[in-house]
C-alpha cells in the first residue's frame, strides 16, 4: 500500500527554521528530518512506497533524496584520481520515493488530487509531513477494511498546554492540576487510509481536504474514525520541536520503533 505525505506547506508558525527549508525537512535533535522519521515509521510496518507532495522549497526535498547516499554514508573524494567518489558502508533503505511538485499555494485536497495518477485504483495512506505517533498501522488498515468507508482518519486527543486552577469560593482553597488529554476533544491526527473513491471529492487546487472533503464525507456517512490513545505530536512551533528534540536526545521517542 502506497503512502502519500503532504510536504508542501510553508510552515509559517515555525518560520525560525522554515524560512530556510520546508517544514518536513527540519531536523530533530540536529540529526534527521522529521520527514525521514515519518518514513522510517511507515517502513517499519512494511510500507516502503512513498509519494511526497512537494511545494514550498520542494527542490530541497528532491536534492535530499537525490544525494541520500551522501547524507547517510561515509565518503571519500579522491582528487588525485580524476575526482573519484568512493562511498563506504553504503546505507540503503528499501524505499521507492516519488516526489511530485504539487504547487506552492495548492491546498491540501488539491495536493492529493495532483498525485491521482500515482495511486489510481488503489487504497492508499495519507499523512502530514510534520507529525509523529506510535499508531498501530496494521490495526488502522484492518479497521478501515472492516468499516468499508471511503476514508478513515486517526483521531487523537492532544494534551492541554496549560494546567487548570480551581478556587473554592466558600473555603478559598485553590487546586491546581495539569490538563489531561481527556479534557479536550478528538482531532484529526493524520495517519489516514483512503479508498480510490476519494478523488471524486477533490475539485481543484483550492480544495481544502480537512474542510470541504472530510466534512462532506461525514455528511454522506463515508468517513470513519480510528481512535488512537497513544503518543502523537505535531511539530507546529519551535516549542513542539524542542519537545520532540528532547525525546530523541533522551532515547524516549515512542515513534522510533526501528531502534527497538
Amino acid at each position: 500500500m502506497k503512502t502519500v505525505i503532504l510536504a508542501g506547506g510553508i510552515g509559517s508558525r515555525i518560520s525560525e527554521e522554515s524560512h530556510l527549508k520546508p517544514k518536513p525537512m527540519i531536523e530533530l535533535d540536529n540529526n534527521m528530518p522529521i520527514l525521514w522519521h515519518i518514513m522510517k515509521y511507515y517502513s517499519h510496518f512494511g510500507h516502503n512506497d512513498f509519494i511526497i507532495c512537494c511545494g514550498y522549497k520542494g527542490f530541497i526535498i528532491k536534492e535530499y533524496f537525490a544525494n541520500y547516499y551522501l547524507h547517510r554514508s561515509d565518503v571519500t573524494f579522491d582528487f588525485t584520481k580524476k575526482n573519484d567518489l568512493i562511498i563506504h558502508n553504503n546505507v540503503a533503505e528499501p524505499w521507492k520515493v516519488t516526489l511530485v511538485d504539487t504547487g506552492i499555494n495548492t491546498m491540501t485536497g488539491g495536493r492529493v488530487k495532483r498525485i491521482r495518477k500515482y495511486v489510481e485504483g488503489e487504497t492508499f495512506m495519507l499523512t502530514y509531513g510534520d507529525g509523529v505517533a506510535d499508531v498501530d498501522l496494521r490495526a488502522l488498515i484492518a479497521y478501515h477494511k472492516k468499516e468499508k468507508k471511503t476514508a478513515t482518519l486517526t483521531a487523537i486527543q492532544p494534551g492541554g498546554r496549560f494546567g487548570t486552577i480551581e478556587v473554592n469560593n466558600r473555603t478559598g482553597k485553590t487546586i491546581f492540576s495539569e490538563k489531561r488529554k481527556e479534557d479536550g476533544g478528538w482531532i484529526n491526527g493524520g495517519f489516514m487510509v483512503l479508498d480510490p473513491g476519494i478523488f471524486k471529492y477533490l475539485k481543484d487546487d483550492n480544495t481544502i481536504f480537512e474542510r470541504q472533503v472530510l466534512e462532506r464525507l461525514g455528511k454522506e456517512d463515508e468517513l470513519t474514525v480510528y481512535k488512537h490513545n497513544g503518543f502523537w505530536q505535531c511539530m507546529d512551533t519551535m516549542r513542539d520541536k524542542s519537545y520532540l528534540d528532547g525525546l530523541v536526545e533522551k532515547g524516549e521517542a515512542p515513534w522510533m520503533v526501528w531502534k527497538k
